[in-house]
């Protein structure tokens, strides 16, 4: 008895030895262990969507691998000093935006890149998926709660900038996910009510305009598209049409990892990106699509948690911000694959191919670890 008792104070003092080791280099362990089982996922399910491809494996893994160290990297930056550095990024990121006018990478009919000729291509718009929350978190946290019109105005105006240089490249799912992330920092300020009420009854004026003015033929097409599938089945409605038969064709347990057949025989369009949930219900059918939902559920639980605790307005600001934001990720990804919306896209989180996705998601994760490791240390507001 007297052996066991020390062999279980022995592994508690292991375990309290790994968690002290997370917390001093600013890693939230919980946090940490639900990203690494949401990439792993991502891998084995993207295997199959990408048709075995060991080059798309590689290129997911690579990213995956370099947005796990930027996020450690982040997550050793004190919050403090992200606020003093959110105006600076935010123009640096404006700058960047108004470079893709002047200067930007055209591919498939969009303008959404910076090309350095033999060193790298990005995309703007995704740094400010980070520079938007810190920006508008910094703005507000410094008056008192909740903001003024006078604030609100001058945030609204913060936000709107980027939104219409990045729906002008065209990539309006981006935009979109740009200001909803500035625009949860002022809900999660304590935005009145009427100002809420008012929005909602300006959404359709503001749709008005922005299908007259902002969006392209093939975006009205995609609305089109979403309130009647049928009306044109093999053409603009064919990927939704046939996205819903793989999700249906799953059933309850699915056909089994690479028995897919959507996928396989090429019905299913851009299976390896945005309508990999689609390959996920097909082959792990219910219980794989609510096994990958409770993960989020789990990240997204975690992270509010941390928000909650978090000593400063500006941490629980942007905490919360970059968690609601991730959430939408989520929302809006499931819900045009299974018909619910329409197709904006926008990848499904850890899940989908695509790097520059992954690596900015990272950052932010990474962002929320400072907000939490570093509280200790930050007196309250």
């Amino acid at each position: 008895m007297n052996r066991s008792f020390d062999r279980s104070l022995n592994q508690g003092d292991a375990f309290q030895a790994r968690t002290s080791l997370l917390q001093r280099i600013h890693i939230d362990g919980w946090l940490l262990l639900l990203l690494l089982l949401l990439g792993g996922a991502g891998l084995f399910i993207l295997y199959s969507a990408g048709s075995k491809s060991e080059a798309i494996l590689v290129k997911q893994t690579s990213s995956f691998g370099v947005g796990l160290v930027l996020m450690a990297v982040i997550a050793q930056i004190d919050p403090r000093l992200m606020a003093r550095w959110a105006a600076p990024s935010y123009l640096l990121g404006v700058g960047l935006l108004l470079a893709v006018e002047v200067m930007g990478h055209t591919a498939m009919g969009a303008t959404r890149w910076i090309n350095i000729p033999g060193v790298m291509r990005f995309q703007p718009s995704e740094l400010m998926k980070i520079f938007m929350p810190m920006t508008v978190a910094w703005y507000v946290a410094r008056y008192n709660l909740p903001p003024s019109f006078k604030h609100l105005s001058v945030s609204l105006l913060l936000i709107g900038v980027p939104f219409l240089l990045i729906a002008r490249q065209p990539d309006l799912g981006t935009a979109l996910l740009v200001m909803v992330s500035g625009v949860f920092v002022l809900f999660l300020g304590g935005l009145r009510w009427r100002w809420i009420l008012a929005a909602l009854a300006a959404v359709v004026p503001a749709a008005f305009v922005m299908w007259q003015f902002f969006m392209r033929s093939y975006q009205k097409q995609r609305v089109l598209t979403f309130l009647n599938p049928e009306s044109d089945p093999l053409g603009s409605g064919w990927n939704i049409i046939q996205s819903k038969a793989a999700i249906g064709s799953g059933g309850v347990t699915g056909k089994g990892w690479l028995l897919g057949t959507q996928s396989h025989l090429d019905f299913l369009p851009e299976s390896h990106t945005d309508f990999i949930i689609a390959v996920l219900a097909e082959e792990f059918g219910m219980v794989g699509v609510c096994l990958l939902l409770t993960g989020y559920m789990l990240v997204i639980f975690r992270a509010l948690y941390i928000t909650l605790y978090a000593q400063t307005v500006f941490g629980k600001l942007l905490a919360g911000s970059i968690t609601l934001t991730f959430f939408i990720y989520v929302f809006v990804n499931i819900g045009m694959v299974s018909g619910l919306l329409p197709v904006v896209g926008i990848p499904l989180p850890f899940i989908s191919f695509g790097g520059t996705s992954i690596v900015t998601l990272m950052a932010g994760f990474g962002i929320i670890m400072a907000v939490h490791t570093h509280r200790k240390w930050i007196a309250p507001n």
